[in-house]
């Protein structure tokens, strides 16, 4: 018996052992340190019912007055500063050529993102491949488009016909269907074709870097079973690609969209070309009309980021237990629980003892 210790002992004897932060009750002593007496005069009671104050972060707080203070002043110049002349942005910003404008950059955009989708996950499958011919040739298409600015690259077709006055089709070195270049590509066709072609050389690296993050296994499953290699791909290696791929390509959707601004140097006005034609009509309007491209791209980009979140929440279905409640369910929820907390009678105390 001599061996037991306090605890063992009045538990062997039909008695009950209390422990507090300090050890057993009746014991002055910490639990980590036996036989080391407390300091006279500290009541452990009181000690165990102090609060516990969070650690203040003075500097913090000072930074975010700061910040607060100077993004006040930016606010008031905006509404103060008549030369934001925000009675003309209102006029300018839902006028017709605006709008058409506006629509041309969404056709643009749209169609350059669908087919620089497709087009980098042909490109990235050529890039794993292991036929050397089209690894090789995916590697150099990566490469020329990622060098070359996409400034460059409109301008060169522009002036396509230049080149090549006309194009066709048919047998090497044989008969051809040739057709004049100016009649077959407009300029929003070269427009998308310019926009589309840098886009894959990105795109591809963003479906080649989602395909390597799948789990080796997934493959290796996928042979044991039998899977022919198209439904591997379609059905169980991109789907879990997706989760990795579509951050970087809405990324990648967003820059497309700021990108179509460059249409404007191959006499395509979208809605950056009208704004530098009106501007260029009206000198005095130059900044109303700067803020109206500014807002329009910023509730596109909005746009885009919603749909964003939407698509990863789907794709997020099978990585985790559940999802994510959306801002509209979480708003719901919210007024919900206020609607069902009960109100508090007068000579009732909130405080709960």
């Amino acid at each position: 018996m001599s061996g037991l210790s306090t605890r063992e002992r009045s538990a062997g004897a039909g008695g009950r052992a209390s422990v507090t932060p300090f050890g057993e009750s009746g014991d002055a002593t910490p639990t980590g340190s036996p036989g080391a007496p407390l300091p006279p005069g500290i009541d452990l009671k009181r000690l165990a019912e102090r609060p516990v104050v969070p650690l203040r972060h003075p500097v913090r707080w000072v930074i975010t007055a700061v910040v607060l203070v100077l993004l006040l002043n930016f606010v008031q110049t905006l509404f103060t500063n008549p030369a934001w002349e925000w009675s003309k942005v209102g006029t300018w910003l839902f006028a017709p050529a605006i709008l058409k404008g506006l629509q041309l950059t969404l056709v643009a955009t749209a169609i350059s993102a669908v087919v620089s989708f497709l087009g980098g996950i042909v490109v990235a499958l050529g890039r794993i491949s292991g036929n050397p011919v089209l690894s090789t040739l995916s590697w150099l298409y990566i490469w020329l488009f990622r060098s070359v600015p996409l400034i460059l690259v409109l301008i060169f077709l522009f002036n396509l016909g230049n080149l090549y006055p006309t194009i066709g089709i048919g047998v090497p070195f044989g008969p051809q269907l040739e057709l004049p270049t100016v009649t077959v590509l407009s300029s929003l066709a070269l427009g998308v074709i310019g926009l589309s072609l840098s886009e894959i050389a990105y795109s591809a690296e963003v479906v080649r870097s989602g395909i390597l993050a799948v789990d080796p296994g997934q493959h290796e499953a996928a042979k044991a079973l039998g899977i022919p290699s198209r439904r591997q791909f379609t059905r169980i290696v991109l789907p879990q690609a997706l989760r990795s791929i579509v951050p970087a390509y809405v990324n990648q959707i967003i820059g497309l969209l700021k990108a179509s601004s460059l249409l404007f140097y191959v006499s395509l006005l979208d809605l950056f070309g009208v704004v530098q034609n009106l501007g260029s009509t009206y000198p005095t309007d130059i900044i109303p009309l700067l803020v109206v491209a500014t807002i329009w791209y910023l509730v596109l980009t909005s746009v885009i980021s919603v749909v964003q979140y939407y698509i990863e929440r789907f794709y997020a279905r099978g990585s985790v237990r559940v999802l994510p409640a959306t801002p509209w369910q979480r708003f719901r929820g919210g007024v919900r629980q206020l609607s069902r907390r009960p109100a508090a009678r007068p000579h009732e105390s909130r405080e709960v003892v």
